[in-house]
């Protein structure tokens, strides 16, 4: 049996598991005031990049470049299949805008990204990252299973009625869990669900784009 950062081998029920770490680190600009937050990135044999949001045919970087942009390429590399992660990168830093994923260590029950057949190890730790982005007022998912991951963080976790539908809004009363943060202030943050932008997800690219665009305006990044 073999490990390394990124993996990790294990057994249950007589069957061996990956347990696999999240590959790329947060984004965060000290200056943010929204924190985007996903599950987990497909398998690296489909990665056009080192960076979030990974696969060429996930619409994510698509969406930011129309919304803001009005071009969908904007952070495209020429004809590549492929985007530009410092140009990602420096524009997020510029605007204002974080990005973290909700898993730290997961399990892939079926080999693939999907957010259904993915069995959560170890969730974020917003003790860690929330002291790093203190501007930070609300989050906001990219699908169902970041949003319940993020509410099952909370003291009380919400019935499953009562998570946000897509594109709806709910109060976030996060506490921390580590007496080191318990001196300082947690914001009256505010949770937030988009859609995701995978292209198995049922909704038109132009309605995904309205979407995120109403999100980002309401923000006042826009």
């Amino acid at each position: 049996m073999t490990q390394d950062k990124e993996t990790t081998l294990t057994s249950t029920k007589n069957k061996a598991v990956e347990i696999e770490t999240h590959p790329f680190e947060p984004v965060l600009p000290p200056n943010a005031t929204i924190m985007m937050m996903g599950t987990f990135p497909p398998t690296a044999d489909k990665w056009a990049m080192n960076f979030h949001y990974p696969n060429f045919y996930n619409d994510m970087w698509r969406i930011y470049g129309r919304v803001f942009f009005d071009d969908a390429d904007y952070f495209r590399v020429g004809d590549e299949k492929r985007f530009d992660p410092e140009r990602i990168r420096d524009f997020m830093f510029e605007r204002g805008i974080a990005s973290c994923p909700t898993v730290k260590q997961a399990i892939r029950e079926t080999g693939n990204a999907s957010d259904k057949n993915l069995t959560v190890v170890t969730p974020v730790d917003l003790d860690s990252i929330l002291p790093q982005v203190p501007k930070v007022k609300t989050l906001f998912t990219t699908g169902g299973k970041a949003t319940e991951v993020l509410i099952e963080l909370l003291k009380e976790p919400l019935a499953k009625s009562k998570h946000p539908k897509t594109n709806q809004s709910i109060n976030y009363p996060y506490e921390w869990q580590s007496t080191d943060n318990q001196k300082t202030d947690v914001n009256n943050l505010t949770l937030h669900r988009l859609p995701s932008t995978s292209r198995a997800y049922p909704l038109s690219l132009d309605k995904k784009v309205a979407a995120y665009r109403a999100f980002f305006e309401k923000m006042g990044k826009l």
